[in-house]
Order: structure tokens, then C-alpha cells, then sequence
């Protein structure tokens, strides 16, 4: 075996060299997989609020909730499912919405399951897009 002071006339740096030389080999490693990371398709929070706008003005259109709600989950379950949402979980959130509305529909609003499955929907919606506009 060889000693520190062998190594070091060899042209070996020595063993707090060869500690910092591993630990700045390891940050740089760190630094490229978090930059790398960070463009992992997950939408920028300016991404979901566009979203969330999009919905909100798509929810305003169609009958009033409160005068036909037959009428108006049937007038949302097509367009939720066709907006074009880049956040996976705002869309399983839009999805189960529209699946909450297609069941008051086929219910013809008769169902409290179902009317109960859209409070929940509605609920999620507005944690994510407060003030959603989504109607009972």
C-alpha cells in the first residue's frame, strides 16, 4: 500500500483534494438532474391558471344551474371534456366533473348520489380554480 505523502509525489492530490473534488463532481451532478427536472411536462402554475380560465368561461355558458339543471349539465359535459387541459390533474379534476354532470343528467336531477358526486367534483374544482363558476 501506498501512503498519502507516496500519492502526493506522484502527482495524486490529496485526500481532502480528492474529498472536494467528489463533492463538486456530486453538486454539479445534482444541479444537471434538478435542471433536467424541472421542464418534466409538469404546467407552470401561468399554465393552470389559463386552464382554470378556460373553464370558469366555458361553466358560464349555458342554461342557468339554478332554473334548469337538467339543461345545464347536459350543456357542460361536452365542452369539459374537450378543453385542451396540459395538467394532468386538472384534468382528471375537469373529467370527474363532467362524469359528476353526465350522472345528474341521465338522473334526470333525481339522483342524490349523483347530486352528491357534483357537490364533491365542484368542491375539487374550486380548491384548484377558486370561484370556477361550476353550478349545482
Amino acid at each position: 500500500m501506498s501512503s498519502d505523502a507516496d500519492e502526493r509525489r506522484a502527482g495524486w492530490p490529496g485526500p481532502g483534494m480528492r474529498v472536494l473534488a467528489l463533492v463538486s463532481v456530486g453538486l454539479a451532478a445534482t444541479m444537471l438532474v434538478a435542471a433536467c427536472g424541472s421542464g418534466s411536462g409538469r404546467p407552470s402554475a401561468a399554465a393552470v391558471s389559463a386552464s382554470c380560465t378556460q373553464v370558469s368561461a366555458m361553466l358560464s355558458d349555458g342554461p342557468d344551474p339554478g332554473s334548469d339543471p337538467v339543461g345545464y349539465a347536459e350543456a357542460q359535459i361536452k365542452p369539459l371534456r374537450a378543453l385542451p387541459i396540459p395538467d394532468a390533474g386538472l384534468r382528471g379534476t375537469v373529467d370527474r366533473l363532467a362524469d359528476a354532470y353526465a350522472a345528474v343528467f341521465a338522473s334526470n336531477d333525481a339522483s342524490a348520489t349523483a347530486k352528491s358526486r357534483l357537490a364533491t367534483a365542484i368542491a375539487a374544482l374550486n380548491r384548484t380554480c377558486p370561484n370556477s363558476g361550476a353550478g349545482l
